[in-house]
């Protein structure tokens, strides 16, 4: 393993970040066009909260970019980047549309998201005087 990227750890923490960005990502794209949306969320609670989630996937993936970036070889990082883009989508499939097209999938994402950046700020703490 070490020919093809000697720090595992990173690479796993990287999947699961770029998983959670691609998921994130999947679900904030359904609420656009905002005239388009599904009726469950057309109140304006559900519209902070579109943009929360908005708001935190874009920090989250800049976060991860910068980890990424940071912990592993370039290599590594376009083939699993691209590999999370290919097969995100089927994970997305399996979560019932009941819940992922309306208010609890958006509440579910924005703790999901809390969570991923609460993680990369301890996980990415080691690596970050290496930016400078």
């Amino acid at each position: 393993m070490n020919a093809i990227e000697p720090n595992s750890i990173s690479l796993i923490w990287f999947s699961i970040f770029a998983i959670v960005c691609a998921l994130a990502f999947l679900v904030v794209a359904g609420m656009f066009p905002l005239d388009a949306r599904p009726a469950v969320t057309r109140s304006s609670g559900a519209m902070l909260l579109i943009f929360s989630n908005v708001i935190l996937l874009a920090v989250l993936l800049i976060g991860t970019g910068v980890y990424g970036y940071t912990e592993l070889r370039w290599s590594t990082l376009i083939v699993v980047a691209g590999l999370t883009v290919l097969f995100a989508p089927g994970l997305f499939q399996l979560w019932p549309p009941s819940s992922r097209d309306g208010k609890s999938g958006l509440i579910v994402m924005v703790g999901i998201q809390s969570l991923a950046l609460a993680t990369l700020a301890v996980v990415a703490r080691p690596s970050l005087p290496s930016l400078s």
